[in-house]
């Protein structure tokens, strides 16, 4: 007993040092707190000190596109809007940056304020105030202004610094402001915008074709070139705090920074030429209507695409402007140019396609540019930007002139869901696969587990592409805020669609919510689980390599699960009051930490992360067993599972119980009989159980069967012995 009692508060030690650090990390480093309604509205008072009342959000345009008006008496005098009920662009964390916009009827805007974010970068090393600060500077900008991020020496433009280090941020700020304003505008008629979309001047000739090589097509002004040189680039710097940063020896002065060529490639003797007609016809195949496609070609010692770029974020180097638009281009905008069939093409280290789309209502026949930002780094965290541009007018052939300018209502936008989905097929047709291959594994398990050697090795594999796949490149880590989400999304008006915005999230939950109602949670938490799979890896290893577990007497083991159903009790109490908070606090999973940010975070989280995984090296899934609450949301509607599967014997638990002393998470009872709702269905009681070898009933059985036949094959020799006649 008193070794019971020692592992026991071995044991404890290490759980609640993990439980303790969380709380200090919520305590020390937090997330941005949402602004509430009467924040938001204390805002707009301040911007408009003669206001008497704000009207209730309203809807626009078909509920996508809700503001609030704001009157001094019966005088409209503004408008104030969230970003989030307008547009919603990604930023570095995946998630948008939400935003309160105040604008009065002349499109001026009077005051910003950032509502929520929850941007990594801003927590580590860079105050959340420069974020504040940098929405702050377009108070008192015009809606129709030109907005330029970094240094630009065009007195068209109005100039905002950059934050260093926080590129994406900003420049998804940047676009979500004021593409949400303008979209405003247009729908409210103001600032010189009008509800009707004017017909683009000029249209593509989609018939012209004429063959053409490289020589030909940028000596007619068909494919443009930005050349720069390192003097060039140090010219624009002077002034700056990276003045000193230039060539050391003339030689280098002259050395080429950058050597750019970019064209239109759906025109059809640009692209076609360029491409080949196997890889134009897949382009044309692969843009809506009103989409444009620009090659970019570069060379020399500078990146137009930089490595900066992630996944759902934006490419913060190479961006086209027109007629005071900014074209921004996510990673969604883009393709990779591998081969270019073009006769006397001088080839390129980084070639790209990026796809100008039908919102920005980009017009071919009136002039463009490409923009190039240049960063230079002055300090741990300050840096300089700095622009340059290369114009582009299409070539007359190419066009077709529209006789007259006719307003004409813009057609309807596609669902969103419908575009992400369509972006993420690979990603979506992968992930369907693997589940039923899962599926497959689940029906034939009793075969499969026949086989140890092969079971094993499938198992082990599925974690694997669980943990990198799943968890590391398709974020698809389920959580707990996501059960809370769609619990009170009944609270309103339900809405698909919400859901519909990560089909990652949506299959998997959708595949989950089928696999716990026939067979339990453990599908999900044993086989779908990124941090899970972690965890049993690790652990797996920990084992190959002799290093001594602990196991909690059952007594013990079987009041620590209900820690994991008090968490989730609380987290749902505070999500009944703010979701924003539950969000917070349900950082007690890691799974943020661990997969969407990569363990590049705060040192409080990585080491609540990390510190699990090492206490999993000597008990196997201490964090799915005692913590997870989203295990016991997941435990709580599986009661009404249809199936078990998992077969027992009469002698399970009584006399034998080598399955509950092998399961590795203590799912089995002592009595033999399986808690489903701790089992993970891993499947080694199953192998047990069909082994002769092993299973002590089986043993007994192959044993008696041997006895058996021993005494047959002695008797039948007797009866032989018997019947041979004496000589």
């Amino acid at each position: 007993m008193s070794e019971y009692c020692r592992q026991f508060t071995d044991f404890l030690s290490r759980l609640w040092f993990g439980v303790a650090l969380v709380l200090v990390v919520f305590n020390s480093v937090q997330a941005m707190e949402p602004v509430s309604e009467a924040q938001q509205k204390e805002t707009i008072f301040q911007a408009f000190p003669d206001a008497t009342y704000i009207t209730n959000k309203e809807s626009l345009d078909g509920d996508r596109i809700f503001i609030r008006r704001v009157y001094a008496d019966d005088k409209e005098i503004g408008y104030a809007f969230n970003t989030n009920d307008i547009v919603k662009i990604p930023a570095y964390s995946g998630k948008p940056i939400n935003t309160l916009i105040v604008m009065d009827p002349e499109g001026q805007l009077v005051a910003i304020r950032v509502l929520e974010h929850h941007e990594p970068i801003l927590l580590v090393g860079i105050p959340e105030q420069e974020l504040f600060d940098f929405a702050g500077n377009y108070q008192g900008l015009n809606v129709a202004d030109q907005v330029r991020i970094g240094s630009d020496n065009n007195e068209k433009t109005h100039n905002i610094d950059m934050v260093s280090g926080a590129t994406v941020t900003v420049r998804v700020v940047n676009e979500t402001i004021m593409r949400a304003a303008r979209k405003v505008a247009r729908n409210l008629g103001i600032a010189g915008f009008s509800q009707a979309a004017i017909t683009p001047s000029a249209n593509i000739k989609p018939d012209v074709f004429s063959k053409a090589d490289w020589i030909q097509l940028t000596g007619d002004g068909s494919i443009r070139r930005l050349f720069l040189s390192r003097k060039d680039v140090d010219s624009a710097f002077v002034g700056t705090k990276a003045e000193n940063q230039t060539a050391k020896t003339p030689g280098e002065a002259d050395k080429e920074f950058i050597d750019l060529y970019y064209a239109p490639v759906d025109i059809p003797t640009i692209g076609r030429n360029l491409l080949g007609d196997s890889q134009y016809d897949w382009l044309m195949g692969e843009l809506s209507p009103g989409d444009s496609a620009i090659a970019v070609m570069g060379e020399g010692d500078y990146s137009f695409k930089g490595n900066g770029y992630v996944r759902g974020g934006i490419f913060d180097r190479t961006q086209l402007q027109q007629s005071g638009k900014v074209i921004s281009f996510h990673d969604t905008d883009y393709y990779r140019l591998d081969d270019v069939y073009i006769d006397g093409f001088p080839g390129f280290r980084e070639m790209a396609i990026f796809v100008v789309r039908a919102q920005y209502d980009f017009d071919p026949g009136t002039t463009w540019q490409l923009e190039l930002l240049v960063r230079r780094q002055v300090g741990a965290l300050d840096s300089v930007f700095t622009s340059f541009y290369g114009d582009y007018l299409t070539p007359e052939q190419y066009l077709s002139r529209t006789e007259s300018v006719t307003p004409v209502l813009k057609p309807e936008p596609e669902a969103l869901w419908l575009s992400i989905w369509r972006e993420k097929s690979f990603q979506i047709a992968v992930l369907a696969v693997a589940l039923f291959v899962l599926l497959v594994i689940i029906i034939t398990q009793d075969l499969l587990v026949r086989q140890p050697r092969l079971m094993h090795g499938l198992r082990q594999g599925y974690l694997v592409f669980t943990l990198v796949f799943i968890g590391w490149y398709a974020l698809g880590q389920l959580s707990v805020v996501n059960v809370f989400t769609f619990v009170h999304s009944f609270k309103g008006e339900f809405q698909w669609d919400l859901f519909l915005l990560d089909p990652i999230l949506f299959i998997l939950w959708s595949f989950v919510a089928m696999t716990m109602l026939l067979w339990g949670r453990g599908i999900f938490c044993g086989w779908l689980c990124p941090f899970g799979a972690l965890q049993e890896l690790i652990n797996e290893v920990a084992r190959r390599f002799k290093i001594k577990q602990f196991e909690l007497p059952f007594a013990v083991h079987e009041r620590l699960w209900a820690i994991k159903y008090v968490i989730l009790l609380a987290l749902f109490a505070v999500s009944l009051e703010s979701l924003s908070a539950a969000e917070q606090y349900s950082e007690i999973e890691p799974f943020k930490t661990a997969f969407l940010l990569k363990f590049n975070r705060e040192w409080g989280y990585v080491i609540y992360a990390v510190g699990l995984l090492v206490i999993n090296i000597f008990t196997r899934k201490v964090y799915c067993r005692y913590i997870c609450p989203l295990g016991a949301a997941l435990a709580i509607p599986a009661r009404l599972r249809l199936f078990n599967w998992l077969k027992r014997r009469k002698e399970c638990g009584q006399p034998c119980r080598l399955c509950a002393n092998e399961c590795e998470i203590q799912a089995i009872h002592p009595d033999g009989s399986i808690n489903a709702n701790e089992c993970h269905h891993c499947l080694d009681c199953q192998v047990t159980y069909y082994r002769n070898d092993k299973c002590p009933p089986l043993v007994i059985k192959a044993k008696k069967r041997a006895k058996q036949q021993a005494a047959v094959k002695k008797i039948k020799a007797l009866d032989v012995t018997d019947t041979v006649p004496n000589t």
